[in-house]
């Protein structure tokens, strides 16, 4: 008997089903993983603090979709902020590695020295962070320049919140970068808070993606709860820039439905804003309606998926909790480049005090 549904519609983009498929698993592994590092938290195995994209994963995942990923050093380049996980596992990162840099164990990317996604692999194209929001943008032109002047076909993508575009480090990079036509993506991602600041509170823009026409690049705002218009953004921007058309600015307007940091009870977050933004533009609830309405993915092919990331997740805490702590010997390890030797810990005995 003939089918009654409607054939599928066309994928965008040059989008196939495995891709389509593929891009449901990053959105799926990034919430979930978070999840788990929610429930470490509160067991207090994890050190320092979390920091949740509940609400922001589409545009990450997207967003690192369209670049030119590999393994081997010769990539694209991204560089990450604190809601940008899932950036780094579609980059390449691991599950486990994320679980032990937040539990600061021995085996982690940074050895215990250092917290949450504050890593690099130049192997598969991530830089880490720098807490200092908008100093990325310089280090990233620099890095595209770099990639302009040795004649490689590579692109950066820098993200930066709403908050950093009022800063001097975002205005000095995209100018330079500007004028240099370095092949870089800048990513405004416009969550309505920076820290608790609402974001008319520190512009006086009406669009972020406005502030593009001054440094004389394209920009464009985008729906970031909208995983296909992301990437479909993303992936102009990303192929305008590897053909030599310089950089460009892309403003996706999303939503942060948890505080700064899970210590942050976010107070100057109305709750029925949260409750809207969580049960009507939710984007992993968005991109699984979108493959559901065309015909592209439905149960039969989503729920593996979701099987399989829960056990990926599963024996990434147990591996995770079951690493060492550090070596208090390899404190002093790491901090100059090279081999240094590392001298024994000795306690230093003040003098007795002498009165006069």
């Amino acid at each position: 008997m003939a089918s009654t549904s409607p054939p599928p519609i066309d994928i965008p983009h040059q989008l196939d089903r495995d891709q389509l498929l593929d891009l449901y698993r990053y959105l799926r592994l990034t919430r979930g993983l978070e999840e788990r590092l929610v429930s470490l938290h509160r067991q207090s195995k994890v050190v320092g603090g979390l920091f949740r994209s509940l609400g922001q994963e589409g545009e990450s995942v997207a967003s690192a979709f369209a670049l030119n990923r590999r393994a081997d050093g010769t990539g694209d380049i991204l560089s990450p902020l604190i809601r940008n996980l899932g950036s780094m596992l579609v980059m390449g990162a691991k599950p486990v590695q994320v679980l032990r840099q937040y539990m600061a164990k021995g085996d982690s990317p940074t050895g215990g020295k250092e917290l949450n996604i504050h890593f690099t692999s130049f192997q598969h194209g991530y830089l880490g962070q720098i807490s200092s929001l908008g100093d990325l943008v310089p280090i990233m032109t620099g890095v595209t320049l770099t990639f302009k002047l040795r004649g490689e076909p590579r692109v950066g993508m820098v993200y930066v919140g709403d908050g950093a575009t009022s800063t001097g480090a975002f205005h000095e990079g995209v100018n330079f970068a500007a004028v240099q036509r370095c092949p870089l993506v800048t990513i405004i991602e416009n969550n309505g808070y920076a820290y608790s600041t609402p974001y008319h509170k520190q512009t006086a823009a009406t669009a972020l993606v406005e502030k593009a026409a001054g440094y004389g690049i394209p920009g464009v705002q985008v729906d970031g709860n909208d995983v296909l218009a992301v990437y479909g953004a993303v992936r102009a921007a990303v192929d305008r820039a590897r053909a030599g058309g310089g950089t460009s600015m892309i403003e996706v307007m999303t939503y942060r439905r948890k505080g700064h940091a899970e210590h942050d009870a976010q107070p100057y977050q109305p709750p029925d804003e949260i409750d809207k933004w969580a049960t009507t533009n939710d984007p992993i609830d968005r991109f699984v309606a979108v493959l559901r309405e065309n015909g592209w993915a439905d149960d039969p092919q989503l729920e593996p998926i979701d099987a399989r990331v829960e056990q990926e997740l599963d024996a990434a805490v147990s591996e995770a909790e079951a690493s060492p702590l550090p070596d208090p010997e390899d404190t002093l390890s790491d901090v100059y480049a090279g081999e240094t030797a590392r001298p024994h810990w000795t306690r230093q005995v003040p003098p007795n005090p002498r009165f006069v």
